[in-house]
């Protein structure tokens, strides 16, 4: 895997994925920046969140749960000194779908944060106390 990221002004940078894909990163006006982009610590928090729910929803399709969607609500505490880690991240799962099993959706949160999610991993590798909660909401209609 490679990327690039090449400093624009100010605290402006653009990333570019080895796929071709390209963001912005900025930060705020005290330092520097624009705030025209996302911080690159929250994009950190971004690809957990993209990461885990890529694995929630990947699980349970293959559980032949009719999942139709997934949102990931990330809440992250960070060290108040330099440098400001995340010291603690909660992942907040609301899949909707039609007769979600909810030992399931569970198992596939589960899986996620203990077997496949990188992302997830890694950090708690690195000390960042990780939880993970979910909801169902149940899609109405035929």
């Amino acid at each position: 895997m490679k990327a690039t990221v090449k400093w624009i002004d100010g605290a402006m940078f653009i990333g570019e994925s080895g796929s071709g894909h390209a963001v912005v990163m900025d930060g705020p006006e005290d330092a520097g920046g624009r705030n025209m982009g996302i911080r690159p610590m929250e994009m950190l928090l971004l690809g957990v969140g993209g990461c885990s729910s890529f694995d929630v929803v990947n699980i349970l399709r293959k559980g032949r749960q009719k999942v139709s969607g997934c949102e990931a609500r990330l809440e992250a505490v960070r060290a108040d000194g330099v440098p400001a880690v995340f010291e603690t991240i909660n992942l907040h799962f609301v899949v909707s779908g039609k007769a979600l099993d909810a030992d399931k959706v569970e198992r596939a949160v589960q899986l996620s944060a203990e077997k496949y999610c990188s992302a997830s991993i890694m950090l708690q590798k690195a000390g960042v106390v990780m939880t993970h909660d979910f909801e169902i909401v149940e899609e109405s209609g035929s």
